[in-house]
């Protein structure tokens, strides 16, 4: 089966994704000098704009990145993206649109001096959908051993940036194991977060997830739920340490993220969780789909 059509942008450029666009000294590309956010579509309008955007800030400023694009520009160019991937691939379903900026190119060396200025690749393709199967049967996930997460003090896990060695390399040992995604501790033993998702557990009506100084990313599916859904799905919330040994006391396992929202998680490492339509998780996404319906319709100005 071929791959389907990706719509590439890069620094003002439309392309298909396929087509080479940086030059070979672009700094994300020989050493993950790099920023990213990704966004998706709820109803056709992008959501969580502002928090996403907000974290981009974040993340260029830990890495004494200067950003010279304005929001409002940014936007504009999704429309432009977007405007185009319509007019090849057609139809109106949900969106991924991802915004990478790099330092830029320059001389060959680690100096952030020899950069010349930021650029932007943005992609957009169709939002992931979560198989029939793993949404009846939940995902199976393992733990890594051989390698532990970024410490907050060296990578912080919390900065979204172009280098995902770490979390890759975690995730090709647990699918060496057959699993499809990977739970990775930190060097206290402590459990942060999947390869590119944050994780959360229940435990009777009350539901855990690693807090921010495990060294995780803040996950804005994660936000949204701390602060709003957890409350209108009827259930409390917390951010709690949680060991592997915890496990087995845990009801339910998903994981958060902004492409697939919740996704519920069948067992680790043999230790199985309880799944269905009257599960928390599922509870959970619905509250979710509500919050993100509302959103979408208090800000028409998002619609793509």
């Amino acid at each position: 089966m071929p791959n389907p059509f990706i719509q590439a942008n890069t620094n003002g450029r439309l392309h298909p994704a396929s087509e080479p666009s940086i030059p070979p000294l672009n700094r994300g590309f020989l050493y993950g000098d790099a920023i990213y956010e990704v966004w998706r579509t709820y109803g056709g309008v992008i959501f969580a704009w502002e928090e996403h955007w907000e974290r981009l800030g974040k993340s260029a400023s830990a890495l004494h990145m200067v950003l010279n694009f304005r929001k409002d520009h940014v936007l504009s160019e999704i429309r432009r993206t977007v405007s185009a991937y319509r007019s090849i691939v057609g139809g109106s379903g949900e969106l991924y649109i991802r915004f990478q900026v790099t330092r830029g190119a320059g001389a060959i060396g680690l100096d952030i001096a020899l950069a010349d200025k930021a650029d932007f690749v943005m992609l957009v393709q169709p939002c992931p959908e979560i198989p029939p199967a793993v949404a009846s049967a939940g995902l199976r996930l393992s733990v890594a051993t051989s390698l532990r997460r970024n410490p907050v003090q060296s990578l912080d896990p919390s900065w979204k940036t172009g280098n995902y060695l770490n979390n890759l390399l975690c995730l090709r040992e647990a699918r060496a194991r057959g699993a499809d995604d990977v739970l990775i501790l930190n060097l206290a033993g402590e459990v942060t977060e999947a390869s590119v998702a944050n994780v959360m557990f229940a435990r009777g009506g009350h539901l855990v997830t690693p807090p921010l100084s495990s060294g995780i990313l803040g996950g804005i599916t994660r936000s949204v739920v701390l602060k709003e859904v957890a409350a209108a799905a009827g259930l409390t919330c917390a951010e709690e340490i949680v060991l592997p040994s915890d496990f087995p006391s845990m009801d339910e396992c998903f994981l958060l993220s902004t492409t697939k929202d919740i996704v519920p998680v069948g067992e680790i490492d043999g230790i199985r969780f309880k799944l269905g339509i009257t599960s928390a998780a599922m509870r959970l996404k619905a509250a979710f789909a509500h919050a993100a319906s509302d959103y979408a319709a208090a800000h028409p100005e998002l619609a793509l």
